[in-house]
């Protein structure tokens, strides 16, 4: 095979109460790229469609992602990269990740799998820094996988697959301003009381148990972020008026899609994920806010191949 098509997930990192450690993928939403070998050793992207951003391998997130698996693996030929991006950066629904992550996914396959989806993760998250600064894997663990992810540890890197109950939704609007995950980052305090800590790690260690059981109830319960939100919440307008309009229709949580200014909701059944959706719009057309609202299943499948370029 001497190039493949793919297509990226966009992804929701934190779900409220995992911050830098929980993702999900979205089913519908994502970027396309072609990956090709060619003679020239080292990476090129020829061609990036819809949205500007660095051509430089270096300062682009897929081409510092490939340099880093290159790094580990010997070749007497480069690669290059053509990216369409459907997921605008600073949107928070991973589209950095989605670059990042495709990118060393076509490249395995293109040689081959010698690397496990473990190891792709800690090559995307070298393009993750570049974004933002930080080396994170929330959204591209979930990209790579599909479905739910835990990052159990960082050091050293250990991701958990977690399962996907099947009548799980999300919905996400995403108000037409930028947020860079870099800035946003910039308002977190590094220090937390151990309260509030306890109330995360019980949040927590309920949504894993919920994902597990297919508890929709406890899913629910514990969608809350009592250390992220707070804080990052003022920097998105209307935040407290979606979360309420969005739980009276249904959603069993709501919450800030990675660094924002994306809002998600997670429900129970499309029916009630397409009522959240109505209920996102009418609160943000009161706003006079530009958006985009997306209702996705959770995509179980990550990162796959799509067709043949021709």
């Amino acid at each position: 095979m001497e190039e493949i098509k793919i297509f990226c997930p966009a992804t929701i990192a934190n779900i409220s109460c995992g911050f830098d450690v929980l993702g999900l993928a979205l089913d519908g939403v994502g970027d396309e790229m072609v990956v090709r070998k060619v003679a020239q050793e080292g990476v090129k992207i020829t061609k990036i469609i819809g949205q500007e951003l660095p051509l430089e391998a270096e300062k682009n997130v897929a081409g510092a992602a490939i340099i880093a698996l290159l790094e580990d693996f010997d070749t007497e030929f480069g690669f290059q990269i053509e990216i369409d991006k459907k997921i605008k950066p600073g949107s928070g629904i991973g589209s950095s990740a989605a670059s990042a992550a495709g990118a060393v996914w076509a490249v395995n396959e293109l040689l081959g799998r010698p690397f496990t989806k473990q190891e792709l993760i800690a090559f995307a998250m070298q393009g993750e820094k570049v974004a933002s600064g930080v080396a994170h894997a929330d959204n591209v663990a979930p990209a790579i996988y599909g479905g739910f992810t835990l990052v159990r540890s960082y050091d050293p890197l250990d991701v958990v697959p977690l399962p996907t109950p099947k009548e799980l939704f999300a919905t996400v609007i995403h108000p037409q301003i930028e947020i860079k995950t870099a800035d946003s980052r910039k308002v977190i305090k590094t220090n937390i009381s151990l309260e509030k800590g306890i109330k995360q790690w019980g949040n927590l260690g309920g949504l894993v148990a919920g994902l597990f059981t297919e508890d929709y109830g406890l899913i629910g319960r514990s969608l809350e972020d009592h250390i992220i939100e707070p804080i990052r919440s003022i920097l998105i307008p209307g935040f407290d008026e979606i979360k309420e309009a969005t739980i009276i229709a249904g959603a069993l949580g709501c919450g800030i899609s990675g660094s924002g200014p994306s809002i998600f909701a997670l429900s129970r059944g499309i029916e009630t994920a397409e009522k959240v959706a109505r209920a996102m719009k009418e609160t943000y057309l009161k706003l006079d806010v530009d958006f985009d609202v997306h209702v996705s299943k959770i995509n179980s499948e990550g990162i796959k191949r799509i067709k043949a370029h021709t």
